[in-house]
């Protein structure tokens, strides 16, 4: 998200019936949609595949969860199991993704053995759920902060080699740079990460806050395996309609293997209006196109894409009346299609 200051058990499918309704509007119309569904308590491999992200079982991956929000403010109160625990028994999620925050006072660059162990405790709260995590460099500045990022990604994978929850998303929304710079700077820190750990998915950004999927699609990184990009939109933004899902469709149709690894509800600014039918057109797409992802985010901050209301409480167990127009929609699409 762009902020001010620089600002299987043996896993299952289901049938997504067409025209369910969610409120005042349907966010499926595909019928007969076969998806698969919700990770095992022990989860398996994910690999990168002919464009796609495949599980253990050689099955497309269907991972959908929400984001912490930045592992400061606001949001570090909800980094903890409890919370963890109860997105996977109340509203069903396969995956969280930690925002670990860089650049901001108290951020991974002003304290980063506490926000270290601070996401680590998260991580591994995850990891004992049966969930998948998504490693989140919260940063719009990655490149300036490269000896940082592959020192944290270094031990990180260190950590964690060989544990098939984890993902790395190693640069969360590049500004408007060139590809080259987001190509070099991914480069040395995917060569930091396999050192380690030789396997497991590592997503890559694009420029213009992960929406240059379509110049990533015409050079991407080769060399490695199991890599993939994020893509990220909001449903709401005028700016984030027709033209930015054909770059993401020109990507898919270049074979770049695409993961949301951050959306919202609202606009890119985490506010703004809450439109259900661009929410669901969004939604459908996602579906349609069969690709994973985490909504943005766990927060009680005042702003339209904040999953909880303010003082919700910091371990879960939140009620119904706790909830925002954004976590109730969210909450029910995680628990029909996650079933």
């Amino acid at each position: 998200m762009r902020i001010s200051l620089l600002v299987v058990k043996k896993i299952s499918t289901i049938t997504v019936i067409a025209g369910m309704l969610l409120g005042a509007g349907t966010w499926s119309a595909l019928a007969q949609q076969k998806i698969t569904s919700r990770a095992p308590a022990k989860v398996s491999a994910l690999k990168v595949k002919d464009a796609n992200i495949y599980n253990g079982e050689n099955k497309p991956a269907r991972l959908r969860g929400i984001s912490l929000s930045w592992s400061i403010w606001g949001g570090r109160k909800y980094y903890n199991a409890d919370v963890v625990k109860w997105l996977k028994e109340d509203f069903n999620v396969n995956l969280i993704r930690v925002s670990m925050a860089i650049e901001p006072e108290n951020g991974y660059l002003s304290d980063p053995v506490g926000q270290e162990k601070l996401v680590t405790n998260t991580i591994d709260a995850a990891v004992k759920e049966g969930l998948y995590v998504l490693i989140d460099w919260h940063d719009h500045h990655a490149n300036v902060n490269l000896q940082q990022a592959k020192t944290f990604f270094a031990n990180i994978s260190k950590k964690y080699a060989g544990v098939p929850n984890v993902i790395y998303e190693v640069w969360n929304e590049p500004e408007r740079i060139a590809w080259d710079t987001v190509k070099n700077y991914a480069t040395q820190v995917i060569q930091e990460i396999r050192k380690y750990d030789k396997n497991n998915i590592i997503v890559v950004g694009s420029p213009s806050w992960d929406q240059d999927v379509d110049v990533a699609a015409k050079d991407p990184i080769t060399g490695f395996r199991n890599i993939a990009y994020s893509f990220h939109f909001y449903a709401s933004d005028p700016g984030h309609q027709e033209r930015l899902m054909a770059k993401a469709d020109e990507a898919l149709r270049l074979k770049l293997p695409l993961f949301v690894t951050e959306w919202g509800v609202g606009e890119a600014n985490g506010d703004g209006v809450f439109d259900k039918d661009k929410t669901n057109k969004w939604l459908n797409w996602m579906e349609r196109n069969g690709l994973s992802w985490a909504n943005w985010n766990i927060t009680d901050k005042e702003e339209t894409t904040a999953i909880l209301r303010p003082d919700a409480s910091e371990k879960g167990n939140w009620t119904a009346e706790q909830l925002t127009p954004a976590g109730a929609y969210i909450r029910d699409v995680l628990r029909e299609l996650n079933k």
